[in-house]
This record gives structure tokens, sequence and C-alpha cells, in this order.
């Protein structure tokens, strides 16, 4: 107090002042000196009060200190004095040992301080902007006034934070902090802060947090490393767990192969210090993070893979066969194994492959399962083996009849143990909680496998010395019915549950094992006992799974058996147990809380052995049964029939759309392949009319020298004519009248191929329209659906289409053909015996298109055999083709009165030769002169 006094300048005599009183100077003092030391030392004095005064320096000086920090920010001695009195008052972690009432009345003194602190959000930007101050009186106490402001009011810290401008990014800075104490301090202050937040999650994770965290592992020597590597862990699990994005960047950014060293197993495996054993169950439970159920399963899927690829799960197979492991750690190991390896292919065949290091060396499964089995092992223990076994056998229908061979008879060796062994081992051992393991295990071998059920079938069992075997089945209603006999009532519950939770799993869809089932005619007694008297509470449960049982029978029924039909049973529940306390009794088995607890996840956990009385796949098989068998025990003969009868049309009607869709998809692929070839011929189509444009220009050319030649032949005619028989004599002339004769006799040849060429194209157009015919009539014999007719319609029409193209281009060459008759002086008639030529070459390819399009054509009216048009429709379509027959007679007889023409100018020619005094001999005479020599052609001089 004397210090105090001299810091307030009061007397040193007289009576003392009370706390309140004191502070309130000292308020008064930051408030109003000038000096910075004197608010230095006010503030200091504040901060020796803040323990033993919390209310009083809470609701008097926090306006002042945070005034402090807003002004004198440039003195980190103040700033940190400032900042350790705020902590003080809203955190009391200091405090010594005091009772629950003033315990609480602590706590909720310290949220309503932070509720005044945190009423402006301008005070936690500040603390965030001090927190860049490197001096460590001032970051250090920032980072503990942040994270105590976070453990009283969680959630609106993490609102003003991620508001705040930088607030995450300054935060994630502390772990890049040399100093331990600053760093160690921000990973618990970063594990309050994304607690429960994902938005905040997401941010820090993308700060690089992974990187930094997995460096400070690895930094502090992993699972050998102290409470910081499980401080690491914690902020991992906090980002991690229920966050698929952080996840999904866990995954890419390769960070799951650098938890691979985690798990190495040393040869010395005797210092297993408690810090380490909580960090290896850290790991694993950040293992598990990733692979967890909860997840979608293409998450799962993906780091199912990635574990299996680096060796993770190699790593952890390899602590499961290690020796000296600490029994918690072995237990999370099997658990983290499970999840890994369900549901993949890949991870479930190579944890198969794994042996234990014994001799002779035996598989994991078998040695894990003798340790479910063995009363003598920890409850958890066996637990975990059960989910190792569940998520071996999950989807696995490989894995499912490896087991189930085992127990067949040609399959079982006398010098080895087997997993079938075990199972029925556990299945008919005196301890109840074996027996409920082992029960459930086989049922996930039949687990969604009907061939695996009717394999079961024929296991059977040697019970004693002289006896014939029994199966598998009659030997578990037999322990059924001899429940009683069992000393602990608990006990017997139990396994009945698990007995019963085979045979419901067994024969559910499985008509054939059903059909064994009631066979045994004290089987359907058993079940009718149960179900109609009236028990106490711990029977209600075996009464529900009787009810699903007979239920079971009605449902997968195949009326083989005369004395167990679907009807006879539902008569005799009627009689016997009534539709409604029926459907009363199994409902009981929803309504158990062991039931509720067992749907929530895979994992089979319970407080105790007695409370293990369901399994996950089990309820999901209850949910499913229960109202379809409520449906049939209600439902009449006379609506099963009808059903019967829909279903029957329902699969008549499915297979008749499954034939259409197969149908539809090759018409599909057949309509594809015909628009491939309209193209292929639209693309030839087009090169064709590019091929006759050239040609016409080629023909203007000829027709421009033939004019020429035209006027030249004239003015020759007329000096012929002027000087008479002189003129006659002239070379000139001469060699004019030879040409002339060797242009006629070309002409003549010319003529003739035309009429060859006029006769092959006439006969195409003979075999195009046959086939025409032959399309229509095959059209009219073979009818489908009017949409089809319309498809095939403009098929027609586009081949009709491409046909009249091909004619009008044969029109166009005969016309030319015509056309170079008649032009029969042209000087270069060697050019256009070479454009015959070519145009014949066409008029073949032509021929070659038209007969594959024809083909096609026929193809096409073949894939739509069924095809059912209307009469009228293809009388048109016939009368529509003959009218193009009758075009084509027509151009045909437009080409003869062109030759009639061409002969007509032969004669012309003739004539104009006979006035030049050139004696012409007959046609039979020049058709001799064609075969003779060339000299006979050329006159006398």
């Amino acid at each position: 107090m004397n210090f105090l006094r001299g810091v307030m300048g009061g007397q040193p005599a007289g009576p003392q002042q009370s706390g309140a009183e004191t502070i309130q100077k000292l308020c008064d003092r930051v408030a109003s000196s000038t000096l910075l030391e004197d608010r230095r030392d006010a503030v200091r004095a504040l901060k020796s009060l803040s323990k033993k005064y919390r209310l009083e320096v809470g609701t008097q000086a926090m306006g002042h200190l945070i005034h402090v920090l807003q002004t004198d920010s440039s003195d980190s001695e103040i700033i940190g004095y400032a900042l350790d009195t705020l902590y003080n008052v809203i955190s009391n972690d200091e405090e010594e040992e005091q009772e629950e009432n003033s315990q609480k009345e602590a706590e909720d003194l310290g949220s309503q301080l932070t509720d005044a602190l945190i009423n402006e959000q301008e005070n936690i930007t500040l603390i965030l902007r001090l927190l860049e101050e490197f001096d460590f009186h001032v970051r250090w106490p920032g980072v503990k006034l942040i994270t105590a402001l976070l453990k009283k009011r969680c959630g609106p810290v993490q609102g003003i934070i991620l508001v705040s401008p930088m607030g995450v990014s300054r935060l994630m800075d502390l772990l890049a902090d040399s100093r331990e104490i600053i760093r160690n301090d921000a990973l618990l202050l970063l594990q309050q802060l994304t607690k429960g937040n994902a938005a905040i999650q997401k941010i820090v994770a993308f700060e690089n947090a992974f990187e930094r965290l997995l460096d400070i592992i690895s930094e502090e020597g992993s699972s050998d490393g102290g409470i910081v590597v499980e401080d690491c862990l914690l902020l991992l699990l906090s980002l991690l767990k229920n966050n698929s994005s952080n996840q999904n960047f866990y995954k890419e950014g390769s960070y799951v192969q650098r938890m691979k060293p985690w798990f190495e197993v040393r040869d010395d495996n005797s210092g297993w210090s408690a810090q380490k054993v909580t960090n290896l169950h850290r790991m694993l439970q950040l293992v598990r993070v990733m692979v967890s159920p909860v997840n979608s399963p293409g998450a799962i899927s993906s780091c199912q893979k990635a574990m299996h690829h680096c060796g993770l799960l190699q790593q952890l197979c390899a602590i499961l066969m290690a020796t000296g492991v600490p029994a918690d750690i072995l237990t999370e190991t099997i658990n983290t194994v499970s999840e890994v390896i369900r549901g993949s292919q890949d991870n479930q065949d190579y944890f198969a492959s794994v042996n234990a290091p014994s001799n002779p060396p035996r598989p994991a499964i078998v040695v894990l399962l003798m340790s479910m089995v063995n009363e003598r092992q920890p409850f958890v223990l066996r637990c975990a083996v059960l989910y190792c076994f569940q998520s071996f056998l999950y989807r696995n229908h490989k894995g499912q009849e490896e087991v189930v061979s085992t127990l067949l008879p040609s399959t079982i060796e006398a010098s080895s143990i087997t997993a079938g062994q075990l199972l029925c081992g556990g299945l008919f051992s005196s301890d109840s909680l074996s027996n409920w393991c082992a029960a459930v295990a086989l049922s996930h071998a039949l687990l969604d496998n009907p061939a695996q059920k009717e394999q079961l079938l024929r296991v059977q069992l040697a019970t004693s010395a002289g006896t014939p075997p029994i199966s598998l089945l009659q030997q578990c209603t037999n322990i059924l019915s001899q429940g009683d006999k069992i000393e602990r009532r608990g006990s017997k519950v139990q396994t009945r549950v698990g007995l019963l939770i085979l045979l419901c799993s067994w024969i559910s869809s499985c008509p054939i094992a059903v059909t064994h089932f009631l066979h045994n005619h004290q089987n359907v007694s058993y079940l009718t006992g149960q179900i109609s008297e009236n028990q106490g509470e711990d029977e209600r449960l075996v009464q529900g799974l009787c009810a699903l049982l007979l239920g079971i029978c009605i449902c997968y029924n195949d009326n083989s058996l005369e004395n167990h039909t679907k009807e006879k049973l539902k008569q005799l529940i009627e009689k016997r147990i009534g539709k409604e306390n029926f459907v009363e009794k199994l409902s009981f088995i929803s309504k158990q809380e062991q039931y509720s607890r067992a749907a929530h996840q895979p994992q089979p956990t319970g407080p105790t052995p007695e409370h293990m009385l369901f399994d996950h796949q089990f309820t999901k098989l209850v949910k499913e049964l229960e109202g379809v068998v409520t449906k049939s025990v209600y439902k009449s003969s006379e609506e099963e029939r009808k059903e019967e009868e829909v279903k029957k049309t329902l699969e008549q009607h499915d297979s008749i759309m499954t034939q259409y869709k197969e149908l539809i998809r090759e018409q599909d692929a057949q309509i594809n392949e015909l628009k491939e070839q309209v193209v292929s011929l639209s693309s030839q189509s087009e090169q064709m009319k590019r091929t006759v444009a050239q040609q016409v220009l080629q023909i203007q050319q000829h027709r421009d020298q033939h004019s020429i030649l035209k006027l030249k032949l004239e003015k020759g005619s007329q000096q012929a004519g002027g000087q008479g028989e002189e003129a006659q004599m002239n070379g000139l002339q001469r060699e004019e009248l030879s040409r002339l004769r060797e242009e006629l006799q070309e002409l003549r040849g010319r003529s003739a191929r035309l009429e060859a060429e006029l006769a092959d194209r006439n006969a195409i157009i003979t075999s195009l329209n046959s086939e025409r015919a032959q399309t229509v009539n095959g059209l009219e014999n073979n009818a489908e659906t009017l949409k089809e007719l319309e498809a095939l319609r403009s098929r027609v029409a586009s081949q009709s289409t491409q046909i009249s193209q091909l004619q009008a281009e044969k029109q166009d060459l005969l016309k030319t053909a015509a056309q170079s008759a008649k032009e029969a002086v042209d000087p270069a008639a060697s050019d256009l015996q070479s454009l015959l030529t070519a145009q014949t070459q066409e008029s073949q390819r032509l021929k070659e298109e038209v007969r594959r399009l024809a083909e096609s054509g026929a193809g096409a009216e073949r894939q739509l055999a069924s095809a059912n048009s209307s009469v009228a429709v293809l009388e048109a379509e016939r009368a529509r083709l003959q009218e193009e027959l009758a075009e084509s007679r027509k151009e045909q007889d437009d080409l003869l009165m062109l030759l009639a023409d061409q002969d007509q100018k032969i004669t012309t020619l003739r004539s104009r030769l006979k006035a030049l005094g050139e004696p012409i001999e007959d046609e039979d005479d020049l058709d001799s002169q064609d075969q003779g020599d060339d000299d006979d052609d050329e006159p006398d001089d």
C-alpha cells in the first residue's frame, strides 16, 4: 500500500483506502496524467490489483485501458501492462481453488466483462493490430487475451475476426514466430478460433496451415514429441472434421503421404510414454477423419486409394501385427484400419494378404477373430475386431465367398484354423458376447449375397460323437429354442438376439433358405409361441425379432411347402397371435434405445457388453422390411394374386420396353450411318458440279473456236465458186476437202459411240427403276409405325432427289455430246474426243454411285422391315416413280431427235462436197472405206 500511496500522492498516515477507491484513483491517474511514466506506473498498479479485484478493475478501468491501447501504442511496456490487465479480469485461470458457487460467479463475471469489451468491434480490431508488434511484451499478452475472449464468447469473437481486414492472416502469422511460447499459445488460439466455424477453417487452411503444422510436428519429433505435437494434431482435427473442402485440399496437397512416417514401427516398442500414446491416438483419429463413413463416397474412395498407394495402410497393418503395443493404441489402430479398407476392394484384398509373424504364418483376419471370440480380451478391443471384420466384408463379395468357403466340408483343413471355424466356435460358446459377435460377423458374410446364403445351407456340423451331423441352420434354431437353459438372463437375451439377427439376415431375399427353415415344423411353433406370450421388458426385443423372422417367412415364401404357404402362415398369425398384436410386437424393435444408437454409425459400440444388441446393417434391414411385413400380414390372398399379376405384367412390359430400346438403339446407329453416307454423297455431288462447270467452260471455248473456223470455211467456199475448176485444183482446197472427209468419218465414229453410251445409260435407268419398284414392293409388304413411315418417306425422297440430280447430270452430258456432234467441223476435235472419254468415265462412276445408293436404300428398307404405311401413299410414290421413268424416256426420244439432226447435218455436208465437185460414195461404201487404208480416202489430183 505504501507504493500505491506514493503513486497517488496520498498521506502516509490516516485510514486505509478500500480497493475500489484505490482503483478509482489509479483510473483517474491514467486518464489525467500527462507524463507517460505516470500513466505507465498507474497501469502497472492496475495490473497488480486485477486478479484480486476483477470486478472493480473490469468495470472502472476497461475504458481507460482501451484508450491507452489507442494512444500509447508506441510504448510497448504500457501496452503490455494494459493487455495483461485485460486478460486478468476476463480470465480466471490463475485463481486458486474455489467453491463451486464462487467458481460459477467468476465465470459469469468473465463472460460479462467479455461482452463489455467486444461490444465495440473496434476493440478487437485494435488488439489484432497490436499483434503485428514483434515485441514479446506486447505479442504474448495479446495472444492470451484473444484466446481468453474466444473461450468466453467464441461465436461473436469469431464473427468480428472474420470481418476484420487481415484478421485471420495476422493470427496465422503467429505460427512463424521464432519464440516457441508465442507459437505454442498461437496453436491454442487457433484451436479456439476454428472451433465450429467452417468459413474460418477454410481461410486458415488456405493460409498454408497444413504445411506449417506438419512442419512443426516433424520438428518436434512426430509421435515422440511433446504436448506441442498434440496441440498441432488437435488443430488439424478441428480443420478437417466435417469439412469436405479442407479434406479435399489436404488430400490434393499430398499431405496424406506425409502422415506415413508417424506410424513407423521400431524394433523396441518398450518406450511408450503417456504423451506418445496420446499423440499416436490423435494421429490415428486424424486418419479416421479422412475416411470416416460420414464423408461423401467419392472423398472416402480417393483417400483410401492415396493411403494404400503411399504405404500408410501397410504401416497401420504393421502396428496391428507388432508386439508390445498398448491396448488402447491397438484398439484405435484396428478401428482405423477398418475404415481405411471399408468398401475399397484393393485395400480389402491387401488386408486379406497380411499375415501375422507366427509359425506357421496365419492370416491377420484369423488372428483378429481369435481375439474377438476370446472372452478374456478387453470389450472395446473385441468390438473393434468385429468392426474390422464387418469393414473387410463390406461390398466385398470375394471376401464373403472366402469366409463361407471355410465352413464347407470340402475346404476345411484339420491342420489349420480358419475364420469359419472361429465363427462357429464363437457362435456356440458359453460366452454370450462371443455368441452375439460371431452371429453378427457371420451375417455380414451373407449381406446382399444370395449365392452365399444358399451355400451356407450346405454347412454340416458334428455335434457329438456317434450322432449324425446336422445343418448349421438347424443348430442355430436348436440353440434358439433351448435359450431358457442359459443361467444368466441378460446373457440369454444377448445370445438369442444374435441368433435371430443371423437368421433374419440369412433367409431374407432367399426363398430356398425360407423353405429350409419352414421344413422344421418346430420353428414355426417356437416363433408363434414366443410372439403370443406376455413376457417382461427384457423379452420384448426377442418377441419383436421373432415377429420379424416370421414375417420374412411370409414375404419370401415360394409356397413350395403345402403346410406352410403364405396364406396358411397368415391364418396362423390371425388365429394364435392376432394381426394387431403381431404388428405391435414387430414395432418393439425400432423403439429400443440400442437400435437408435446402432443406426447412427457403422461402428459397434456400447457402454457395457450387455448393451451390444444391434448391428448397423441389421437396423437398415429392419427399416426396409418392417413396412413390407406389415403389408403382407394385412393383405388378402386376392390382393396378393392381383399384385402378382400386376408384377408379371410390369415385368413383361419392362421386357418389351427393353426390346424396343434395343431396336431404337440399332435404328439410331443405322440412321447415323445413313447420314454419314448422305454427307459423303453430298460431297461427291459438289465435286461433280464443279467438274461439270469446268466442262461447260471448255465447251464454250470450243464453240468460240468453231465460230472462227466456220467463218474461214464460208470465205473459202465463196472463193471456190468464183474460180470454178481452177480453184478446185488449188492445193489448199484439196487439203480442206481431205480434212472434211476425215472429220466426217470421225463424226460417224462418235455417233456410234454415243449410241452405245445411250444404250448403257438406258440400261442403268431400267435397272434403277426396277430397284425402286422392288423397294416400293418391300415397303408394301413390311410396315411398322407411322413415325417410322415418315422417316422412310423422307429417306426415299432424299434418294429420289439424288437420283434426279444424277439423271439431270446425265441429261446434261447427253446434251453436251449432241452439241459436240453438231460441232463436227470443230478444229479441236481431239480435245472433244478426250472430253467425251472423260464424260464416259464419269458416267461409269455415276453408275457405280447409283448402284451403291440403291444398295443403301435397300439396306434402309431391310432395317425398317416392320414398317406399316398407307397404300395410298405408296401408290402415289409409285406414280411419281413412273412419271420419272416417262421423263427419262422422253429425254431418250429427245436424244434420238438430236441424232437425227446430226444425220441431217452429215447429209448437208455431203451435199456441199458434191457441190464442190468431189465424188461422194454411198454410206455403205464409206463404211467399207473406214475399214480400209487411209490412202484410199484422198482424191486424185
